[in-house]
């Protein structure tokens, strides 16, 4: 089954509603970087982040410096940022970090 990509007005729409991520162009890509106290806190966020991938199927490009996590959400099959990239967004929101 092909996933859809995301038009831009739904694209716009999406972001209104996810604080902090940003659209990344060249990728047609979400992305969004968090700074924690420690290491310890970034994996912490990063396993429960885990949990979410593994629940919805769909896993992220992350990366991880000490402190610092960032994540870019795009769907592959897509060929860019689809509605499966933004429940992923909505639910590490839910986090509420």
């Amino acid at each position: 089954m092909t996933v859809p990509k995301l038009t831009p007005a739904e694209r716009e729409d999406a972001l209104k509603h996810l604080p902090g991520w940003k659209w990344d162009g060249n990728r047609d890509a979400i992305t969004k970087q968090w700074k924690f106290a420690d290491f310890n806190e970034a994996w912490g966020f990063m396993s429960r982040v885990a949990l979410i991938a593994e629940r919805q199927d769909h896993h992220p490009e992350w990366f991880n410096v000490w402190n610092r996590v960032e994540i870019l959400l795009t769907t592959h099959d897509a060929g860019g940022l689809s509605a499966r990239d933004v429940r992923f967004a909505q639910a590490v929101e839910a986090l509420g970090h």
